[in-house]
């Protein structure tokens, strides 16, 4: 009968596909290339909410070809830019989870790991650069030895540039904002308190929604550098700019310290020098753009809206009304108070009190 032949037959067949199927696996297994990492390389992934394209993006990629280069290959960096793996706060939480390697954060994001920094960013705090980097020098040690603690490396600090007041309706004064929607970001519950003891609307949202949140009326207010308002073109939807510098906003490219140990001993203070050397020329052209960058905006509509010395002095007065909710709910008493007395000293060294 047919059946009774042809059913040892197949059984023949799949054992030999069987066999066929083992002996190739085995052979892959021997003669394909290991992993990254067990070539003697590591790949870096690394976010950021840098837009992609922007000139900010243009260095973070000739720093990521700088670290293969310097390490001969050894060292690969993936740059995740534009927010595609989330607003800073998502980015910190995924390095912590190891699924990211390192990111290019605001003070936002540092402040996720430890908000000493926001000592840098105390709103009408400080009048130039020179002051808030005469501070964060003296400061520097001791910001990152507490980040180095809670696993996470600062391999050079940046910044976004003065943060100003993008709103749907002209902005003089404190009262003008307090009839706005403003813009916080999502996940600090202490910096919405502290919004809403001054009198604002705060309505807390991740970064990656406020093109979205502008568009549809959510919010009508935020505070941003000029060259971030550019290159995301919040200021379509946010067409007065107040011509008073909030705060300065601080940054740092961080790498968990579970990543950086797998960089090569050997290479790694190449890295930190080259990435230390991109962070100068980021915050150069954040300085260099910032004039530049709104008469590019006002040439689309943006109107600048002037704040007098006076209303500076309203501006100056409901702020260091706030010092107190601020120190100790945002900012750790022990930073707020050593800034502060930073501050007090550079102003004092250098004639500007």
């Amino acid at each position: 009968m047919p059946h009774l032949t042809t059913r040892p037959r197949r059984r023949r067949v799949r054992f030999l596909l069987v066999g066929l199927v083992v002996t190739l696996a085995v052979v892959l297994a021997w003669s394909s290339p290991p992993p990254v990492e067990a070539q003697g390389r590591t790949l870096i992934r690394m976010a950021t909410l840098v837009p992609d394209g922007s000139s900010w993006h243009l260095i973070l990629k000739e720093t990521a070809e700088k670290w293969k280069e310097l390490s001969g290959g050894r060292v690969r960096v993936r740059l995740f830019p534009g927010g595609v793996a989330g607003d800073d706060p998502d980015v910190v939480r995924k390095m912590r989870l190891g699924t990211l390697s390192a990111g290019v954060l605001s003070a936002v994001g540092v402040g996720e790991i430890d908000k000493s920094v926001y000592a840098l960013g105390i709103p009408l705090m400080y009048d130039s650069y020179e002051e808030v980097y005469w501070v964060h020098e003296k400061m520097r040690a001791g910001l990152e030895a507490g980040l180095e603690k809670k696993g996470f490396i600062v391999l050079n600090w940046i910044d976004g540039g003065w943060v100003h007041f993008f709103t749907k309706q002209p902005v003089a004064v404190p009262a003008d904002l307090q009839k706005l929607k403003l813009f916080t970001w999502a996940g600090d519950p202490e910096a919405v308190q502290v919004w809403r003891a001054g009198g604002f609307n705060p309505v807390p949202l991740p970064s990656t929604e406020i093109a979205t949140a502008l568009q549809t009326g959510l919010i009508e207010a935020l505070s941003s550098p000029p060259q971030v308002a550019v290159i995301s073109q919040f200021f379509n939807h946010a067409q007065n700019m107040t011509d008073l510098r909030w705060q300065l906003l601080l940054g740092a490219t961080l790498i968990t310290k579970k990543a950086w140990d797998k960089i090569p001993a050997d290479v790694q203070p190449a890295i930190r020098q080259a990435t230390e050397e991109a962070g100068a020329r980021l915050r150069k052209e954040i300085r260099d753009a910032a004039a530049k960058d709104v008469e590019a905006m006002k040439k689309r509509g943006l109107n600048v809206v002037p704040v007098t010395d006076a209303q500076k002095a309203e501006w100056q007065k409901l702020t260091e009304k706030l010092y107190p909710e601020i120190r100790g709910k945002v900012v750790p008493a022990e930073a707020f108070d050593e800034a502060l007395r930073l501050r007090d000293e550079y102003r004092s060294q250098h004639g500007t009190d």
